[in-house]
């Protein structure tokens, strides 16, 4: 096997939301495989964390604010990159927004907006690039799903709305543009340890797991939670010329839980 298949070298990889989490821990490995990186984010506050952050791990990164639900400010950031720094030729739809809140009380309003950033932008970012990416005859979409794109859960009607639309508009991008040699698969993420779920993973006063973390460990095969790490392989497989026959796919990177039903009490 030729192991220079996974290299992403001289590819110009745009990372939306890509400032922190779950988007720059994708962007660093990108990067550490020979990629350019460009990432956007919401403010010009975020964009500058991001750049920060990308400076202290030794990577060159291209930042800029950009509201990945504006079409028409999408359009000229991706005029932008390509005009300053070359076309695209990996996508990953990463930003995206979760509401917390029972569907009977949910406005809609609420509703849309979660709808809106996490699945209107993708639609929004892919159709910016593609143009390009037919005219080159390569190109890779990337989209963060969610477990919620196969699962319903209290409080996440939105997001499940959402991210099960996301996981369909992966297959239909790659039904649509398969031919052109354009691959477009998705992630679906399970628990990850981030420092926002740190809270829920602290031991109680006398010892034992929050009950949330209990919950989690007892549903997950892997027993713990993930690490943005392990979301690494799986995003420069999909990325790199290694998986130019995967196509339209979710790969579910969840230490094994949805095949799993659970421990008995």
């Amino acid at each position: 096997m030729n192991i220079n298949k996974f290299s992403l070298e001289g590819k110009i990889a745009w990372i939306t939301g890509g400032s922190y989490g779950i988007g720059f821990a994708i962007a660093e490995a990108y990067a550490d495989c020979g990629a350019t990186i460009v990432f956007n984010d919401i403010n010009e506050d975020l964009v500058n964390k991001g750049l920060a952050a990308f400076n202290e791990k030794g990577i060159k990164a291209y930042g800029f604010v950009c509201d990945v639900t504006d079409e028409n400010a999408v359009n000229a950031l991706v005029k932008k990159v390509e005009v300053e720094i070359g076309t695209i030729d990996i996508l990953v739809n990463n930003a995206g927004i979760i509401k917390r809140i029972p569907m009977h009380e949910m406005s809609a309003e609420d509703f849309r907006k979660v709808i809106d950033v996490d699945l209107n932008a993708p639609f929004i970012c892919a159709k910016a690039v593609i143009p390009a990416m037919k005219e080159k005859g390569h190109g890779k979409i990337i989209n963060i799903c969610s477990m919620m794109s196969e699962l319903g859960r209290e409080t996440v009607s939105a997001y499940a709305a959402a991210k099960g639309g996301l996981k369909m508009l992966t297959r239909n991008i790659c039904s649509e543009y398969g031919e052109y040699n354009i691959q477009c698969n998705g992630i679906g993420p399970g628990y990850i340890a981030t420092p926002q779920t740190a809270p829920l993973r602290e031991r109680q006063a006398d010892g034992s797991r929050h009950p949330f973390d209990s919950f989690i460990i007892a549903k997950t095969p892997a027993d713990r939670w993930g690490n943005v790490e392990d979301l690494q392989g799986p995003a420069v497989f999909l990325a790199s010329e290694a998986s130019d026959f995967v196509n339209g796919h979710v790969l579910y990177v969840d230490g094994g839980i949805l095949a799993y039903i659970g421990k008995q009490p």
